[in-house]
């Protein structure tokens, strides 16, 4: 009978073959679309954001906020558009005159006059002087727009910068394989709430770590050393993280992988499982691997996880 960690060796080598091929194959996200004229992959979100919340966003994905660098991606990343999504009409595009009024640039430095730089007519006009971004439409048309405004974006990903995490078998993000029990871990160390961090892990393709057993507290809790070496400025619940669990659907306490929370009482604070009489409705994990509730508001840092046999795009049960 194969060990647990041979197992994960097994499923890493079996794998290699799709994890080696991410550029040969054109793999990058189940999401995103590749084109062979440009060499790249897109991306049209269809939920609306803010400009800085939409490059926030694409860097999440492991991906950039899209600009065109000349008319023939202009032209193939509006053919894409026309036929996944028509009923998107404008979308943000990575350029702006933030840094200095009047010179618009991308969101690499570069001016618009040496990029892709058709205006609707009349535009930049810089309406009532605080249109700063910019967005694109299915015409191929620029405009400026308020930063604060909110539009549909789409994101860039290309080629030649797709590097490939081959024990997590996902694009490189930073992830620590933990082979005892087969999944890949992440902490972030922004504090956020946990619906904050659930849409972070989400974006990354993850979930917010579910403990299972003692062996995963224990190497959480390892995991989790570094932050309290480190001096993270915020206001925040400082010892504990955001975990894989929550009440937020009334349904009784489960994962965020819809599965039933541990039932073992040594891995609870105070041997408290929680109950649908407790106010709090978000899970936690304080320093020591103990799990806990917290307020969902709570700001804190938390860990994001990818089980091995993942696949990846997968939708988790609470969005």
């Amino acid at each position: 009978m194969f060990t647990k960690t041979l197992l994960v060796h097994l499923i890493v080598y079996c794998l290699s073959d799709f994890a080696y091929g991410n550029r040969e194959d054109k793999f990058f996200r189940t999401d995103y679309n590749y084109l062979e004229t440009t060499q790249a992959f897109y991306k049209i979100h269809t939920s609306k954001q803010t400009w800085g919340d939409a490059k926030r966003f694409c860097a999440l994905e492991g991906a950039s906020l899209f600009y065109p660098d000349d008319r023939a991606e202009a032209n193939a990343v509006i053919s894409l558009w026309q036929t996944i999504q028509p009923n998107v009409r404008w979308a943000f595009v990575g350029i702006s005159d933030i840094v200095t009024e009047g010179v618009f640039e991308t969101i690499d430095g570069k001016l618009v006059s040496e990029v892709y730089n058709q205006w609707q007519r009349g535009e930049p006009n810089d309406l009532n002087g605080d249109e700063d971004c910019v967005h694109l439409n299915l015409a191929g048309d620029l405009n400026d727009y308020r930063c604060d405004g909110k539009s549909y974006f789409i994101c860039k990903k290309t080629l030649s910068s797709l590097v490939w995490d081959d024990l997590c078998n996902m694009p490189e993000l930073g992830y620590t394989l933990f082979e005892a029990v087969g999944k890949c871990y992440k902490l972030h160390t922004t504090p956020l709430s946990w619906t904050e961090a659930h849409t972070v892990c989400h974006a990354e393709q993850t979930h917010l770590a579910v403990v299972s057993d003692q062996v995963e507290a224990d190497y959480l809790a390892n995991l989790t050393e570094s932050a309290a070496r480190r001096r993270i400025e915020g206001n925040y619940l400082k010892g504990m993280f955001h975990a894989g669990f929550h009440n937020r659907l009334h349904e009784n306490w489960q994962t965020v992988r819809g599965s039933p929370i541990p039932s073992d009482a040594s891995l609870w604070w105070d041997m408290h499982l929680p109950s649908e009489a407790d106010h709090e409705q978000c899970g936690s994990m304080f320093y020591t691997g103990r799990l806990n509730i917290v307020n969902c508001d709570t700001k804190s840092l938390f860990i994001c996880e990818r089980q091995m046999d993942d696949s990846l795009g997968e939708e988790e049960r609470y969005q």
